[in-house]
């Protein structure tokens, strides 16, 4: 073992906490713009006849442009490096997320908002990139299970934080973006770029293909789970307005409350995976998240509300470290940045029209919300019987615990 090797080996801690942060910044794209609408739309509203369409995009714009950017922003990754990339991404996120704080029109801080989401796109990629190129094996399975968990740590802490300082102002939780500025000098210190280091990375399989029937699948459950998923953080709010809740503060607690949730799912995944299988933790996530939107409908209290978010959460906690593994395993090292490109645009896409399909649900039924909600509680059931089934006469004995599980 050379001494560059050893270097590595000491520094992979430091590597996985600041990736793991990078990470968390994706999270803060949405959850501390969430409880502002309201007040956003308090402000606005009389002035801008489009700003019940507008409003929303202020939360879902950047998904869209993550979906789109993403796999664009994958394949430069495979040619350019990550680290770098990773650096000029997180410098971009911090100037445009605070710019909305400064404007005084709805269209440009949707626009802003988008630009934003392409930032947003590279850092995901990035960040989920260097995990598979650093990390292998259980090695991996560990770190990302620890991103998961450490988006989950800082989204509900941010969620909360935004809703309490949006008391006073809708803007001024737009100033914490700034924050990220923080993380470039250790991002340029301490993390490394896998092209520069092949020398301490295991040797790379030039027979190693696509196993593509996962790949797909991975991306399609990852685009269903987070159009099920984002119904909390954009749906919500209505919901609580509509039982008589309407401070800021409540309304980020609660869905803060639902994304430190997902620490028990992420945390109790490696376990269920031993036990369960992957098959088996898909069938369990969905069921999950079933049981959260069918309570989440019926609320009748803000208690009733705080434990629907909870439930549900769990579910997404188990649905992106379980999803994501299954498609870092799929993927050889040569296109392993187009292929996480791919995920990260399936689960930003899935964000982004969530909301559009609670509509459409609501249009083609002609019923209100809460109606949709059970609607989509009821396919989320669908499929976990669905995984239930695969696991008994497909995925029984799939492996689960090495670079080739699916």
């Amino acid at each position: 073992m050379t001494d560059q090797t050893i270097v590595r080996k000491a520094t992979a801690g430091r590597e996985g906490i600041l990736i793991a942060l990078g990470s968390s910044l994706t999270i803060m794209g949405s959850v501390m713009v969430a409880p502002m609408l309201p007040k956003m739309g308090q402000e606005f509203g009389p002035l801008n006849p489009d700003a019940g369409t507008l409003l929303p995009l202020a939360v879902t714009g950047p998904a869209l442009a993550i979906a789109l950017f993403a796999p664009f922003a994958g394949w430069l990754s495979d040619r350019l490096g990550r680290k770098a990339m990773l650096i000029i991404a997180t410098i971009l996120y911090a100037l445009l997320g605070a710019l909305p704080a400064l404007q005084t029109d709805l269209n440009d801080i949707v626009i802003s908002r988008f630009l934003f989401g392409c930032a947003e796109a590279v850092i995901m990629t990035c960040c989920t990139a260097l995990i598979a190129d650093y990390w292998h094996g259980e090695e991996r399975f560990r770190f990302v299970n620890f991103q998961v968990v450490s988006i989950g740590i800082v989204g509900s802490i941010f969620f909360v934080i935004g809703g309490v300082l949006g008391e006073e102002s809708w803007r001024t939780p737009f100033y914490l973006y700034l924050g990220p500025l923080l993380l470039i000098p250790f991002m340029a210190k301490i993390l490394w770029e896998p092209k520069k280091n092949r020398e301490h990375l295991p040797p790379a399989d030039p027979d190693a293909r696509v196993a593509f029937t996962p790949l797909i699948v991975g991306y399609l459950m990852i685009l269903g789970g987070m159009v099920l998923n984002f119904i909390v953080p954009v749906q919500a709010p209505a919901l609580l307005v509509a039982i008589g809740v309407t401070s800021t503060t409540k309304i980020g607690l609660s869905a803060g409350l639902g994304l430190l949730a997902t620490l028990g799912g992420s945390l109790t995944w490696p376990l269920l995976r031993r036990l369960i299988g992957l098959y088996g933790c898909n069938a369990l996530l969905m069921a999950l998240l079933a049981v959260g939107l069918w309570l989440l409908a019926s609320a009748n209290t803000y208690n009733d509300v705080l434990f629907a978010v909870c439930i549900h959460g769990i579910g997404a906690g188990i649905m992106v470290p379980n999803v994501m593994a299954s498609v870092m395993n799929a993927l050889p090292d040569a296109v392993r940045g187009r292929g996480i490109g791919g995920f990260t645009s399936a689960l930003y896409l899935g964000q982004f029209i969530s909301p559009i399909i609670v509509g459409m649900i609501i249009g083609i039924t002609q019923t209100d919300l809460v109606s949709a909600i059970t609607y989509l509680a009821c396919a989320s059931l669908f499929v976990s019987a669905l995984w239930i089934v695969s696991k008994l006469f497909v995925g029984g004995s799939a492996p689960v615990n090495s670079d080739s599980a699916v």
